[in-house]
């Protein structure tokens, strides 16, 4: 059994889809597994990770759009604000998304549908830096 776990900083875009699939695969291929399954995690409550379409990028702005519509900016109701109005917005995306995913790996390759890309979601405005624990195990 191999293994191979790698902590990738993605340099912060700010607000939207991120495609981070190559850097993933690049990481996938230097492990030298064949078959087996890559686990990502990102440690953060603010950004998530997607699965998304990855052709067309009216998609990506229809899902960004959706979000912001989901969980808006500047809504009274909020509390949690001391860091900006894009905070309490943010970790409720997060909420609603995920900080993880699995994804089987097949003939040395991430098993990624024909337009299925990796993304992070960044919910905030500013751009940050964003911790991913990329961890492949198999044969």
């Amino acid at each position: 059994m191999r293994q191979r776990q790698e902590v990738l900083h993605v340099r912060g875009r700010g607000h939207g889809l991120h495609e981070i699939t190559t850097d993933v695969e690049r990481v996938v291929a230097d492990s030298g597994v064949r078959t087996g399954i890559c686990h990502l995690f990102l440690s953060h409550t603010s950004a998530s990770l997607l699965l998304q379409e990855n052709a067309d990028p009216t998609a990506r702005a229809d899902l960004e759009r959706w979000f912001d519509g989901l969980a808006p900016e500047n809504d009274p109701g909020y509390r949690h604000t001391t860091e900006g109005p894009d905070d309490m917005p943010a970790h409720l995306k997060t909420a609603v998304t995920s900080s993880s995913e699995s994804i089987p790996i097949v003939e040395g390759r991430l098993a990624l549908g024909t337009w299925q890309g990796i993304y992070l979601f960044e919910h905030r405005r500013r751009a940050a830096s964003r911790r991913l624990v990329v961890h492949v195990l198999g044969e």
